[in-house]
């Protein structure tokens, strides 16, 4: 569990300060050094249910105690090869407690994902197969799933990586063309995350 001058760290975190969480393009991996920034901004409740499986409403997740969340990503138009990793990024979720985050992880992100094996996404992307991973390394708690999507009868992977610190919630994830799993990229990309996350709430 997270110190207790940590979990008091994380206890004053404002909404404000997620964004500034999140990776930029410097924090990077060397591998996407010439990646541009796609997607990013705040997330809400409503925007996570509306992108979010069938069934999913903000109703809900404001009951399990997410309050509001951040998102920058980073892709390549020119990563079109089998094997190639097209988009990396970093999500910074604030919820009400760190027990919040722990149901967010098990009851929201590893359920909802096995729960929608073979499901249609809004992005008419449909969920092929789901793995479990095992990241190592993180101060508390951390699970990851390897994520393989069947986009307009080509294969894609998300290789994604969840942590807890205090109530915070750090989310790294990398895409790939094909069936490859990266949770090495992914498990770097967030432990860079969860330092700077550390530095920014004890700073």
């Amino acid at each position: 569990m997270a110190t207790n001058a940590l979990q008091r760290a994380t206890s004053d975190v404002t909404e404000e300060d997620l964004q500034r969480m999140a990776l930029e393009q410097k924090d990077l991996p060397s591998e996407f050094g010439g990646y541009k920034v796609g997607r990013e901004g705040p997330l809400t409740n409503k925007m996570m249910a509306d992108q979010g499986f069938p069934g999913s409403s903000a109703k809900r997740f404001q009951k399990i105690g997410r309050i509001n969340g951040f998102m920058r990503e980073f892709d390549s138009s020119s990563a079109n090869a089998d094997g190639t990793n097209f988009m990396a990024a970093t999500v910074v979720h604030l919820f009400e407690s760190a027990d919040s985050v722990h149901t967010w992880m098990h009851d929201v992100f590893l359920h909802d994902f096995e729960e929608n094996i073979g499901a249609k996404l809004d992005n008419e992307q449909e969920l092929v197969a789901v793995e479990r991973l095992e990241p190592e390394g993180f101060f508390d708690e951390a699970v990851a799933l390897k994520a393989l999507h069947n986009d307009d009868d080509k294969l894609v992977t998300v290789t994604i990586v969840d942590f807890r610190l205090g109530r915070l919630l750090g989310v790294a994830f990398v895409g790939t063309r094909g069936d490859h799993g990266r949770l090495d990229l992914a498990r770097q990309l967030g432990m860079t995350l969860e330092k700077n996350m550390v530095r920014i709430a004890l700073g």
